[in-house]
């Protein structure tokens, strides 16, 4: 699946198991989730609760080192049970929110990211039995991923292969492209590098954000209220225009391509292999066939390894500036250490940090760091 963060979570010895509590007030979804989760042998299912109230009692006395976590329940819902959990568990556990495939899910699942939930699995009922071995890979993989990102932000401050970089300033008009990708933890990030954007900034930013359509769709409308810029959801077809941040649909591939001179999206299935969708390799990778050296690609927190293959042929092109979100303010330092450990990232820097280079783009605000 790629480079992980492989970390080990602290509550005992190498060996050890993560420890996961589930919290829903469904019976059916607290016995499937416990059964996929046990398809493990390195995760451990110590308890389930049926509403947050319940849920937040045994994680102060469990001490999980993952929750997942239903929103809808009854007693204590689970928005307010996550801000509970994370300022009364010493230390808190990671979440992992539980979020119905509806616009009301994906719009509280986001409110949940930016409370500090790690991250949201997909959950529908009624087709269960369909998806259940893709939610199981889903599952497991994120419950082992952000268990050991939370392990490593209490046990490690530096990383082989982290780019130590001072603060970057950029000439407005430098590029004709920004190209963003993330996953785990990505959202927060996202709302903090759009809102700093400039209203003079003078070219398109095109976004991969690992999640399903239906949140992707919420994401880019949660957005539009941070930012002066047009946010649109990318559909196939669609003209690229200055001014204008896209967001690629979940569960496909979004690509930029010049057609009559002007750019477009090409958004389909293709290729069937990669593993994220949308593949993040997939859009830098393009954006270098059509802007060549003129693209700022930025790499931010989540797990496995996308983006390296695309910031490698960027690099290619020439000239493309390519930062890597640092590893300490990474939910999941996975695909920010894969183009840092291979020598691709000109900057490793935390979300404030590139907020502030990327603010420097609009008219006036700045030269190019020597």
């Amino acid at each position: 699946m790629g480079l992980q963060d492989n970390t080990t979570p602290q509550h005992g010895d190498a060996n050890s198991k993560v420890r996961v509590l589930i919290v829903d007030d469904s019976a059916f979804m607290r016995t499937a989730l416990a059964r996929l989760l046990r398809t493990s042998d390195r995760i451990e299912v110590i308890d389930s609760a049926r509403n947050g109230q319940e849920g937040l009692d045994k994680a102060k006395a469990l001490k999980p080192d993952v929750v997942t976590l239903d929103i809808e329940m009854p007693v204590l819902d689970g928005l307010t049970a996550l801000r509970r959990i994370r300022s009364e568990c010493s230390p808190p556990p990671a979440v992992l929110m539980c979020s119905s495939l509806t616009r009301e899910g994906s719009h509280e699942a986001l409110k949940a990211l930016r409370l500090g939930a790690a991250d949201i699995i997909a959950k529908d009922g009624s087709n269960f039995s369909m998806h259940m071995d893709a939610m199981r890979d889903d599952l497991v993989e994120k419950v082992l991923a952000i268990a050991a990102g939370a392990a490593r932000k209490t046990t490690v401050s530096a990383a082989a292969g982290v780019v130590s970089s001072k603060p970057v300033k950029f000439r407005p008009g430098e590029f004709d492209l920004i190209c963003i990708g993330s996953s785990t933890g990505g959202p927060p990030v996202l709302e903090t590098l759009i809102a700093a954007l400039p209203a003079s900034l003078a070219c398109p930013v095109l976004i991969a954000q690992h999640m399903p359509v239906m949140f992707t769709k919420s994401l880019a409308e949660r957005l539009g209220e941070d930012t002066k810029l047009k946010v649109r959801h990318g559909e196939h077809g669609m003209a690229v225009e200055d001014r204008t941040i896209y967001m690629a649909p979940g569960g496909l591939h979004t690509r930029v391509t010049r057609k009559a001179g002007k750019l477009v999206l090409d958004i389909s299935e293709e290729p069937k292999s990669a593993v994220y969708r949308p593949s993040v390799n997939e859009l830098f990778r393009s954006a270098g066939e059509v802007c060549a050296s003129r693209v700022l690609a930025i790499v931010c927190t989540g797990m496995g390894d996308d983006g390296a293959v695309g910031a490698k042929a960027l690099k290619a092109t020439g000239k493309a500036f390519i930062i890597a979100q640092d590893m300490p303010s990474c939910v999941v330092y996975g695909m920010p250490k894969a183009v840092a450990q291979a020598g691709l990232a000109d900057a490793s820097l935390p979300p404030d940090e590139i907020a502030r280079a990327l603010g420097t783009l609009g008219s006036g605000s700045g030269t190019l760091a020597a």
